[in-house]
């Protein structure tokens, strides 16, 4: 049965590949966020196919759509999650194809969203699709849940959905297609801390520096106390080191050369800034924000209190804290780990890593629930950039391994 299964994939290539074009065609960028034409490609496909679903939203133009299979044998319950909100894009100037297209050539298909993750959630999709086709051979339920606003950490989607419906997304397990590429799977995540430095001065004008400190001038030099905190050694466990050391090989081939070095280290992001009013004039004010990342081994009071000591040095300065999730993990020996190591070595050839990613996915909302959350999806090509794509034949193999992994997890005959 479960050749079958993967031959009804070979069978449906076409199919499955042109699902994930129009999808791609879809636009759904966050910001602003609205997913509504992407959410009812959705729903029409599986209205389509006669499959059961609900629309839960908590504001319509980010609805999220979840359907349920419930067999008749006890079992586990597995839950399929994958998002419909993309990365924005700033600009078609640099893309050598409508980001918006779908386009197809040689092989690959480019466009916003392709990688993160409409090819994952294609995978979820038509896993549900044919695993509810042949629920006599399985057991426990299986749970689609496609959400919006992922890309602004779920208010309105899955965090919205765990706060109202916590009895259809919880489960035994989470299987989400997020970007990995065949040579990693994730098992657990760095935690985020998103702070705003603000710098208030009494200013004055250009000509007369020795009346007023310049706001800019101060807030570099809190920059350069900032970075020091990617100095601060972890302290890890003995058998997370192993595993770190381990995975260090495959998160420089995933991700590129010293992704390794970046899992394991705070980092810090000076990702906006805004200061003064004109060139003539001492800056009065200086605003800008911090994306700091908090590897395994490193207790974020560890970050808080460098940023406090900051803070007592440079009292023209004040912080707000915009954002947190605290790192966070699942078993890297978990079943489904397991699983996606074998099936997708089947179909890539290679049996993908465990490790931890060091962006941030809704799988951390299960693990917050104590729910294992496993992911595992195409190569990140261009995400968040420009020419986003993935290979056809990465995308179908992907599709292969969920519903292979699936199966494995949900069959009657394990």
């Amino acid at each position: 049965m479960k050749q079958h299964l993967l031959d009804m994939v070979d069978r449906d290539r076409e199919e499955i590949l042109t699902f994930l074009q129009g999808f791609v065609r879809c636009p759904s960028p966050n910001p602003p966020g609205d997913t509504r034409a992407a959410g009812k490609y959705i729903c029409d496909f599986l209205e389509k196919n006669g499959h059961d679903f609900e629309v839960i939203a908590g504001i319509p133009e980010m609805p999220n759509i979840v359907a349920a299979a419930a067999f008749a044998a006890p079992g586990k319950h597995l839950v399929l999650n994958g998002h419909i909100d993309v990365f924005p894009v700033e600009s078609p100037a640099g893309w050598t194809h409508d980001p918006w297209s779908g386009h197809r050539s040689d092989g690959m298909m480019y466009g916003r969203g392709v990688a993160d993750m409409k090819t994952g959630t294609t995978a979820s999709i038509f896993t549900y699709h044919y695993l509810s086709q042949v629920s006599d051979h399985l057991a426990g339920k299986l749970s689609l849940v496609a959400v919006s606003d992922e890309e602004t950490f779920g208010p309105w989607g899955t965090r919205y959905l765990f706060e109202h419906r916590p009895e259809l997304v919880l489960g035994d397990c989470a299987l989400i297609g997020e970007p990995t590429s065949s040579h990693t799977t994730r098992f657990g995540e760095k935690g985020i801390l998103w702070m705003r430095f603000s710098v208030t001065t009494k200013g004055a004008h250009g000509a007369y520096t020795h009346a007023s400190e310049n706001a800019i001038i101060i807030a570099g030099k809190i920059v350069a106390e900032i970075l020091e905190a990617q100095n601060i050694e972890p302290s890890e466990a003995d058998n997370l080191a192993l595993s770190l050391d381990a995975a260090s090989e495959a998160l420089d081939l995933a991700y590129g050369k010293g992704a390794s070095g970046v899992a394991r280290r705070i980092t810090a992001n000076i990702g906006t800034m805004s200061a003064g009013v004109k060139v003539n004039m001492v800056a009065s004010s200086a605003t800008f924000d911090v994306d700091f990342r908090i590897p395994l081994g490193i207790e974020p009071r560890v970050l808080e209190n460098h940023i406090d000591k900051i803070l007592k040095k440079f009292p023209q300065a004040r912080a707000e804290r915009l954002n947190f999730n605290p790192p966070n993990w699942s078993a890297p020996d978990h079943e489904m780990v397991e699983l996606v190591r074998r099936n997708a070595a089947s179909f890539f050839g290679v049996a993908p890593t465990p490790v931890i990613g060091i962006a941030a996915t809704d799988a951390r909302l299960w693990r917050y629930h104590d729910v294992p959350a496993i992911v595992f999806g195409p190569a990140p090509h261009g995400m968040a950039s420009h020419d986003e794509f993935v290979s056809e034949d990465e995308a179908i193999n992907v599709v292969k391994t969920h519903l292979a992994c699936a199966w494995d997890y949900l069959s009657v005959r394990r």
